[in-house]
C-alpha cells in the first residue's frame, strides 16, 4: 500500500465515501469517473468504499452495471482493466428517499456504526433537499465526528437562501466537516495561479497597481443552456458563473500573499477581496454592468434558436453578463477588474488576462504593445507572458519589434494525464483538508456583492440586450471596456 493511501483512512476506521443523487448526471459523469481514476493511481485505501443512494429501485449489480457504462463511456482506455474491477467491487447502493425516515435505516445498516467508519457524504442533489438529508444523517449518527459533507452550488439564489441551506447542512455538521465545492478550483491551471504567485519571487514586486493597467477574467461558452433552461431561466448567468467560479478566480488572483497554505490562512485573504469589492447597485449599475441574452444565429451546430424561442416564452434571464469591478485596497488602487461571462458566444475559453502598463517613455519610432500575461484553464491548459522582441534582419528604418509569448503549455507533458478537476478536490475532501473549498463566509459575501447588482437592475430596469449566436456577445459588454480606452482580449 502507498503513502497516500494510508494517509486517507482516519486511524482504525473503515472509508466509507456516500454518494446521495448516486445515479444522476454529476455522479455519472464526473463523481465516479474520478473516484475510480484515483482507484487506479493508488490514492485510495484497500478497503474503501462507495455507496451509491437514490430514489430509483435498483439492486447492486445493476446499479455496478450502469456505473460501468459511465466510466467506459467517460474514461475509455484511460481507465485499465484492473482498476476498473476493482472499482465496481467496491461499489453498494441504498434506496434512498430524503423524505423517508426508512431511508436513513437502510443507510446505516450500509455503512455500518458511526463508531467504526470514516465517513463522506457527497450530496449531489438539489440544495432544496439538503435539510431533510441533514435530519436523516443526524437522526442515526451518522453525521458524528468525524464524518464530513461535500456540498454543491448552486447555494441559493440570494444571500438570504444561502443562509437558510448553510443553516440546514450546519444542524449536522460543524463548518469544520463542511466542504463547499467549487470545481473550479481543482483545475491545474488554477492551483499552478497559486504557484505562479506564491512560489515565484519576481512577480510580487508587478503585482500591484503600478504595474498592471488592468486584469480581464473571461468564461466564455459556444453551446446554449440545452437541458438546463429551468434551471438556468430561475438563475441566470449572474447566480450561475459569476457569484462563485469567476469571482474565486479573482480573489485568487488578487489576495494578499498568506502566512501559510493552511485552508483558513488561504480563505482569509480571500474572504478579504471580497470584502473589498467595491458596491454596485442601482447608482452605477448601467455603467459598471453590462447584460445579455443570446438570440437565434449559427455556429459550428449550424442554425440556432434563441433564448426565448427555445424556452418558449419571454424571458428576463440573462445568458450573458460583464462588469468593471475595483477593489478597494492599496494594492489594486485604481485598477480595473473586468469580468464576462457567457452562453453562444463565438469561442471556448476560460482565461485571466493581465495587461501591464506601456513603458513610461518610448525610445522606439513605433511604440511596441504593452507586456501581457496570459492565464488559460480551458480549453487549453497554459500560462504565457508576452515579451517584447527585435524582429530579426536588417532594415534601414531603425528597429523592428515584435511580441513573442513566453508559455508554459501544460499539455507538452505528454506522460501526465490531464486529471478531472473533481479528482483533486475529492482527495483533499478524503484527506480532510479544506484549502481549496469554500468557506460559509465567503459564500455569504460574494452573495451580498451580487444581491446589490440584481437588485439595481430591478431598480433601473435594466434588461438583457439580445446578442446573436456566434458573436462575442452584446454591443453593451464592448461599450463597457471601451469608455476606458480599451478592448476585451480576442
Amino acid at each position: 500500500m502507498s503513502v497516500s493511501q494510508v494517509s486517507v483512512s482516519q486511524g482504525t476506521r473503515k472509508p466509507v465515501f456516500v454518494l446521495i443523487g448516486g445515479t444522476g448526471d454529476l455522479a455519472l459523469r464526473m463523481l465516479y469517473p474520478s473516484l475510480v481514476m484515483l482507484d487506479q493511481d493508488g490514492f485510495l485505501p484497500h478497503d474503501f468504499r462507495v455507496i451509491g443512494c437514490a430514489r430509483e429501485k435498483l439492486t447492486r449489480e445493476a446499479f455496478a452495471e450502469r456505473v460501468a457504462g459511465a466510466l467506459d463511456l467517460r474514461l475509455g482506455s484511460a481507465l485499465h482493466a484492473a482498476a476498473r474491477e476493482r472499482f465496481l467491487a467496491r461499489l453498494d447502493y441504498v434506496v434512498f428517499d430524503a423524505n423517508d425516515a426508512a431511508s436513513g435505516t437502510r443507510l446505516k445498516a450500509a455503512t455500518g456504526e458511526p463508531q467504526d467508519i470514516d465517513l463522506v457524504v457527497f450530496m449531489a442533489t438539489t440544495p432544496s433537499i439538503y435539510k431533510p438529508i441533514c435530519e436523516t444523517l443526524n437522526a442515526t449518527g451518522l453525521s458524528s465526528a468525524p464524518a464530513r459533507v461535500i456540498i454543491e452550488k448552486p447555494l441559493g439564489r440570494s444571500l438570504e437562501s444561502s443562509k437558510v441551506i448553510n443553516d440546514a447542512v450546519a444542524v449536522a455538521f460543524d463548518e469544520s466537516r463542511v466542504f463547499r465545492i467549487d470545481h473550479y478550483l481543482g483545475k491545474e491551471t488554477v492551483q499552478n495561479l497559486i504557484a505562479l504567485r506564491f512560489a515565484n519571487a519576481i512577480f510580487e514586486p508587478l503585482w500591484n497597481n503600478t504595474v498592471i493597467d488592468h486584469v480581464q477574467i473571461t468564461v466564455a461558452e459556444t453551446i446554449g443552456v440545452g437541458e438546463r433552461l429551468s434551471y438556468y431561466d430561475d438563475y441566470g448567468a449572474i447566480r450561475d458563473m459569476l457569484q462563485n467560479h469567476m469571482l474565486q478566480l479573482l480573489c485568487l488572483f488578487a489576495m494578499e500573499p498568506p502566512s501559510s497554505l493552511d485552508p483558513d490562512a488561504l480563505r482569509d485573504e480571500k474572504l478579504k477581496v471580497l470584502r473589498s469589492l467595491k458596491a454596485i447597485n442601482k447608482t452605477n449599475v448601467q455603467e459598471l454592468t453590462a447584460r445579455g441574452q443570446y438570440g437565434a444565429g449559427k455556429n459550428n451546430e449550424g442554425e440556432t434558436k434563441g433564448y426565448e424561442a427555445e424556452k418558449g416564452s419571454p424571458s428576463n434571464t440573462e445568458t450573458f453578463v460583464a462588469m468593471q469591478l475595483e477593489i478597494a485596497n492599496w494594492r489594486w488602487h485604481g485598477v480595473p477588474f473586468y469580468l464576462r461571462t457567457g452562453k453562444r458566444l463565438d469561442r471556448r475559453c476560460t482565461e485571466i488576462i493581465v495587461q501591464f502598463k506601456k513603458t513610461p517613455h518610448q525610445i522606439f519610432p513605433s511604440p511596441p504593445p504593452a507586456n501581457r500575461l496570459v492565464i488559460s484553464l480551458q480549453p487549453d491548459e497554459e500560462i504565457s507572458l508576452r515579451l517584447i522582441n527585435k524582429t530579426p534582419g536588417l532594415t534601414q528604418d531603425g528597429m523592428h519589434l515584435r511580441g513573442l509569448p513566453l508559455s508554459l503549455s501544460l499539455q507538452e507533458d505528454a506522460h501526465v494525464r490531464r486529471r478531472i478537476a473533481y479528482e483533486r478536490l475529492l482527495l483533499d475532501a478524503l484527506k480532510g483538508n479544506r484549502t481549496l473549498f469554500v468557506r460559509r463566509d465567503e459564500v455569504e459575501a460574494a452573495w451580498k456583492f451580487v444581491d446589490g447588482i440584481i437588485e439595481g437592475w430591478q431598480a433601473t430596469g435594466m434588461k438583457p440586450e439580445t446578442y446573436v449566436t456566434g458573436s462575442h456577445g452584446p454591443k453593451s459588454g464592448d461599450d463597457l471596456v471601451k469608455r476606458s480606452g480599451r478592448c476585451w482580449h480576442e
